[in-house]
């Protein structure tokens, strides 16, 4: 028994530790946010003796925040939806359909996510490019693309799990292929549907590199664009990227807290066969 408390104080230590490890750049970004520039370069870990709200006025001002935050919502939440809708139908197909191409197919979508974004980034965009395609639409099909893989993998190991029996029920019944997929299936991966979704919601959200090369419109960047507003050559605003930050973060930890209980079952899911 007293080892076994030992255990516990030992690792009730650790885990606290860790967690003020992970937590310490949100508690940077937060308490920096409210500090003037010079108060930040000064004394980066403490916490702001005046709270400065104008930083969070001028941020909103600067981004042309709600503008931003609906390109932003559109690509994403569109993206997220085009991805959840083709990749599980696709895992559907893959997971029912036994043979050596179905095979050969699922493994060719994971082998794809160890093919870094850098390596194909410049063939893509000139290709792109030649069909009129850097805009919203194009950049929706390229996250449609690069998301797919992850989510056909997870997808994929949850049907696994579902009994063919479903299918054959449904059918006798009456319904088609689709009708099976879309009114029997797909509404039992909702854990994993919600997994997928928050997986790829923090990625598109977050994205800089892919919008940077393919969105080429003024009045059409998203929110880690605008971003790139407050670094310039020779002067960076950290109080006013700070708070940009912190109000860009905010819709994404609501969508995870809701979501968190959905995701660990999809996850505990996935990953049993």
């Amino acid at each position: 028994m007293k080892k076994i408390k030992k255990q516990n104080v030992f690792l009730g230590i650790l885990g606290t530790i860790l967690a003020l490890i992970w937590i310490s750049p949100f508690y940077m970004m937060v308490a920096n946010s409210f500090k003037t520039k010079k108060e930040i370069f000064e004394s980066p870990l403490k916490l702001p003796g005046n709270i400065n709200i104008e930083n969070y006025g001028q941020a909103v001002e600067s981004l042309d925040f709600v503008h931003t935050l609906m390109n932003s919502l559109i690509i994403t939440v569109v993206s997220v939806v085009v991805i959840i809708v083709f990749s599980s139908m696709a895992a559907y197909a893959l997971s029912r359909v036994k043979s050596k191409v179905s095979t050969i197919v699922f493994f060719a979508f994971v082998a794809a996510m160890l093919i870094p974004f850098q390596s194909v980034m410049i063939p893509l965009v000139s290709m792109f490019g030649k069909f009129g395609m850097l805009n919203r639409a194009g950049i929706i099909f390229l996250y449609l693309g690069f998301g797919s893989s992850l989510s056909i993998f997870l997808y994929h190991g949850t049907i696994n799990t579902l009994p063919k029996s479903l299918d054959e029920a449904a059918i006798i019944d009456g319904c088609n292929r689709f009708q099976v997929f879309w009114y029997i299936i797909f509404p039992i991966l909702k854990p994993i549907t919600v997994t997928v979704a928050i997986l790829n919601t923090i990625w598109i959200w977050n994205d800089y590199l892919l919008p940077s090369l393919v969105i080429n419109q003024v009045g059409m960047e998203t929110i880690p664009l605008k971003m790139f507003f407050f670094f310039g050559e020779y002067t960076k605003q950290w109080n006013l990227a700070l708070a940009g930050l912190t109000i860009a973060i905010i819709p994404v930890i609501i969508f995870y807290f809701i979501a968190q209980k959905q995701i660990i079952k999809g996850i505990t899911a996935g990953s049993v066969k």
